[in-house]
């Protein structure tokens, strides 16, 4: 599978102030608008990912979203990984890396 290119913003090579990322062009005659190709690439659905590599992290495990020691229970080891939500507290938090280790649990945050 080719890389992914880089999508820039049109004109962005010309003005310092602006970032370098994507922005749709809207201007009546863009020539980037028109798909005329030396201007630059565009975003298209033909860019995405695989559906059976989709949404998985890149150790190619599915993440799933932890707030509590309960669902680690219905944890799949060799298909899925904890990833400890950001309002999680520091008690919580260590509680569930230890029970995470003892079932076996990859924790992508921890």
């Amino acid at each position: 599978m080719k890389k992914k290119p880089k999508f820039l913003r049109q004109t962005v090579h010309t003005y310092k102030r602006l970032k370098k990322r994507w922005r749709k062009p809207r201007g009546s005659t863009s020539k980037l608008r028109r798909h005329m190709k030396p201007k630059g690439l565009r975003p298209l659905i033909g860019y995405r990912k695989p559906e059976a590599v989709r949404y998985l992290h890149p150790s190619g495990l599915r993440e799933v979203l932890v707030f509590n020691e309960k669902v680690l229970e219905r944890i799949d080891t060799k298909k899925e990984a904890v990833k400890i939500g950001s309002s999680v507290g520091k008690r919580k938090r260590q509680g569930i890396i230890k029970k995470a280790e003892e079932l076996k649990i990859k924790v992508l945050n921890p």
